[in-house]
């Protein structure tokens, strides 16, 4: 294990000075072909994200959200945090909706309200 040099810590940071600092933890640009969703696009994985969105839940769904995580963790030894976990759901959902359309489960639900 390699840590930073002093250089590297204590950086400029404005828009001109700014410069990458290898991680050698970070994943490729590109994740494994496993992460390939059905409808051919690939999740971010675990990369840095430049954008944010906000999205307010129930208690009882941050709940699910938070007992799905520890499940995964529990039955399968996939330790993920809930960003990542949102994702990889959101890309399935797109996925089934790209693949079936009016007859996914995305517009189901949707209709149903």
């Amino acid at each position: 294990m390699s840590l930073p040099a002093a250089d590297d810590l204590f950086r400029r940071t404005d828009d001109n000075a700014i410069r990458a600092v290898p991680d050698e933890r970070a994943e490729p640009d590109r994740p494994p072909a496993e992460e390939q969703t059905a409808a051919g696009r690939r999740t971010s994985g675990r990369v840095r994200h430049d954008e944010k969105m906000t999205v307010y839940v129930t208690s009882a769904e941050l709940l699910e959200l938070e007992h799905a995580r520890l499940m995964l963790r529990a039955q399968n030894g996939v330790a993920v945090d809930r960003g990542r976990l949102v994702r990889e759901a959101i890309a399935l959902v797109l996925a089934d909706f790209v693949a079936h359309g009016d007859e996914s489960a995305l517009v189901r639900r949707l209709t149903e309200e």
